[in-house]
């Protein structure tokens, strides 16, 4: 009797430690360079390194944008809250100033983090939002992978980013 009560007592915690291992959320923190050969919708000379510390509400990504005749370092701040946060996007050089709104909040079963942004900008035709939905996660060989789904009145496409951490 005693044996089959240790036994089934393993078998509880095993399953208790399975559980608990199976809901950690996914940890991004670290320096990640971009896989070019498995990303896809972006400049063709473009690389990036993203800079990420993570912390149990929200997640600081610093992201280097290098080119050949270019560099430039773009910084966010995404709460894991599922609320709105005003931002201030960063737009490329030459371009109008734009507003935005952000909602980042973990996938079910915490299997990766989607983040909204809705952006609007004034332009000489008028005013354009865009809205672009990211799902971020980390595949089997712990590789970052970032899926992005971007949509405004004139274009709409799909990006991929792949990064290998350092």
């Amino acid at each position: 009797m005693t044996r089959k009560m240790l036994v089934a007592f393993a078998a509880i915690i095993a399953a208790t430690i399975f559980a608990l291992a199976a809901a950690t959320k996914p940890n991004f923190s670290g320096t990640w360079n971009m896989d070019r050969a498995r990303s896809f919708s972006m400049p063709g000379d473009m690389t990036q390194i993203l800079t990420i510390t993570q912390k149990e509400d929200q997640m600081e990504v610093e992201t280097r944008l290098i080119q050949p005749n270019s560099e430039r370092t773009v910084k966010d701040t995404y709460y894991f809250d599922g609320k709105e946060h005003e931002f201030t996007p960063v737009v490329p050089p030459g371009q109008p100033p734009a507003k935005g709104k952000r909602t980042a909040s973990w996938m079910p079963n915490d299997a990766g983090l989607l983040v909204t942004d809705i952006t609007t900008a004034q332009t000489p035709k008028g005013e354009i939002t865009t809205q672009n939905m990211r799902k971020w996660t980390l595949n089997r060989d712990g590789e970052l992978v970032i899926d992005s789904y971007v949509d405004n009145p004139n274009v709409s496409y799909e990006a991929k980013r792949v990064f290998k951490k350092q």
